[in-house]
């Protein structure tokens, strides 16, 4: 059976080209072979008129998010700087995103602190900056809540992801450039994810249709590709607009931030 989902996965049409890869046109190819084995065959050229960088998201309709734990900063209690891969249904890194944040911040100002993430292809280049300022993170402040700024490449304003006051749910917009919202996030009463994933849905603004999810995955149905950390999946259409896709990687750090900053021991 396990053999079989992986046939079944390798079927969808896996994207031709691995962001950083050194062939200049991005054309490097991977077909299934024989176990083991891997067929590296030139690829279709990347779709035009995209953000650098951002092309090979167009063909992804599985984002998967793997935090790394620092265990120096488990033993002894501190809050280190958060690091994460982001990788493709097959396991296989894309790109691979650091915080960048000063030691007070993370130690006074814990989950709320102000933070840049830069996240950056295979062969290095930057290729997202992701900005979050110092916020609240409150129902009972609702004028400043939390709010990313999302950079593609750096320096360009394509999106944000703005957190909406609601009482009993947690509520986000995704937004262009020009702050007009896109879509909806809405997440579950509880996110303690006890003993099972806990999904954010992505929703149309008017939250009739759902048509994608964001899911914070239970460690205790892991596979080989991850480890004891916090794991996350961005389920979308794969013809959803790339810069789309770079704030939904964003509002995933966020809610990392927000909800399971201090939940690294399966929950």
């Amino acid at each position: 059976m396990a053999s079989k989902d992986a046939q079944n996965q390798r079927s969808r049409g896996q994207p031709g080209f691995l962001p950083g890869a050194s062939d200049p046109d991005h054309g490097l190819h991977i077909l299934p072979s024989n176990p083991g084995d891997q067929v590296w065959q030139r690829g279709p050229p990347p779709p035009r008129n995209l953000p650098p960088g951002l092309e090979y998201l167009s063909q992804l309709d599985l984002i998967i998010i793997h935090q790394q734990v620092e265990l120096l900063g488990m033993i002894l209690g501190t809050e280190t700087a958060n690091k994460y891969e982001i990788k493709n249904s097959l396991g296989q890194r894309i790109y691979f995103a650091v915080e960048e944040s000063i030691c007070f911040n993370r130690t006074f100002c814990s989950t709320l602190r102000s933070c840049i993430l830069k996240i950056t292809d295979n062969s290095g280049q930057e290729v997202i900056t992701v900005n979050r300022p110092l916020r609240c993170n409150s129902c009972w402040c609702p004028c400043y809540l939390q709010e990313l700024e999302i950079q593609a490449p750096p320096g360009s304003i394509v999106g944000y992801v703005a957190q909406k006051w609601d009482p009993f749910l947690p509520k986000f917009t995704i937004q262009n450039a020009n702050k007009e919202d896109i879509l909806k996030i809405v997440g579950p009463c509880a996110t303690c994810g006890c003993f099972g994933d806990v999904d954010f849905e992505v929703k149309t603004i008017n939250e009739k249709l759902t048509i994608g999810k964001i899911s914070k995955y239970w460690s205790g149905f892991v596979n080989d590709v991850f480890t004891n950390a916090d794991n996350f999946g961005i389920h979308v259409p794969a013809d959803l607009d790339v810069t789309v896709k770079a704030a939904m990687i964003g509002a995933c750090f966020l809610f990392d931030f927000m909800f399971f900053e201090h939940s690294l021991a399966g929950l």
